[in-house]
């Protein structure tokens, strides 16, 4: 079923992503009242409801286009926690993130995104990362490459002895131990920022405009795009336990996403507690 799904169908998701941001992210792009501004777990954690329409929107028709699938949505897990339990079983999950960078988005920057994937007994299948506000569509799907539009993607490696380019989780969603263990990355060689939206740093590792990534938060909504959008331009990623992040069980955190797998180990092993 999902084999012929993906041979057949995907031209129809990209439609969906699209359709669900015009509808219910654009509008509402620099024209938020206070009230459609939201706070989840604290001032810096916000919801609007842009992320709520639109995961709604995307819910409805991505189950259409794949009846018997399940949704993992950040807004229903946030409504319903064992929502996420679906990565473990065996219907196809839809992995959703209807604004990624919603802190952004309420500020008026552009740099947000839309973020769906396709996962099956927790291998991400193919994805979808779309920038409504830049009018740029990433997609990967596994064993066929990764696209920025027409575009095919790649990696590429660091330049050698160059000056590596991380984005690393953002201090305000980072606890005490968090900020000591990226702390690590300040050495010689790296430059480290706080990162912004999720997926939009994931497809800028694939594109080769950053070197690597270190997260310290699970949660499939951010990754399971981006992991995939990089490993198909030719990236790689590990967890600091050596072996590769999944959405369907528990990670040891953080994990690192380099260009090549060699960056990706070198910001592993620099991530590791001694």
């Amino acid at each position: 079923m999902i084999e012929q799904f993906l041979a057949r169908d995907l031209s129809a998701v990209e439609e969906a992503v699209r359709k669900a941001a015009a509808a219910e992210i654009m509008p509402r792009f620099r024209q938020l009242a206070d009230h459609e501004v939201d706070e989840k777990s604290g001032p810096h954690d916000l919801v609007t409801v842009a992320d709520r329409k639109a995961e709604e929107h995307l819910t409805a028709a991505l189950t259409r286009l794949l009846p018997g699938s399940a949704v993992v949505g950040e807004e229903a897990v946030h409504a319903d926690p064992t929502v996420y339990g679906a990565l473990r079983g065996d219907a196809p999950v839809w992995i959703v993130d209807p604004v990624d960078g919603t802190r952004q988005f309420v500020s008026g920057d552009p740099a947000f995104c839309t973020l769906v994937a396709l996962a099956h007994r927790g291998e991400i299948l193919a994805s979808w990362t779309f920038a409504p506000a830049l009018d740029e569509m990433a997609t990967a799907v596994r064993g066929q490459g990764a696209h920025l539009g027409c575009e095919r993607l790649a990696c590429g490696s660091p330049e050698p002895g160059a000056e590596l380019r991380v984005a690393i989780a953002h201090p305000l969603y980072t606890t005490d131990r968090d900020k000591r263990i990226l702390s690590r990355l300040d050495v010689p060689g790296v430059a480290a920022r706080p990162c912004g939206s999720a997926g939009l740093e994931y497809l800028k590792v694939a594109r080769g405009q950053v070197d690597a990534l270190a997260f310290t938060w699970p949660s499939a909504w951010d990754h399971a795009a981006g992991l995939l959008l990089v490993d198909e331009a030719g990236g790689a990623q590990s967890t600091v336990a050596g072996v590769p992040f999944r959405v369907d069980r528990d990670n040891e955190l953080p994990f690192a996403v380099g260009r090549d797998e060699a960056t990706a180990v070198r910001v592993r092993d620099l991530l590791r507690e001694v």
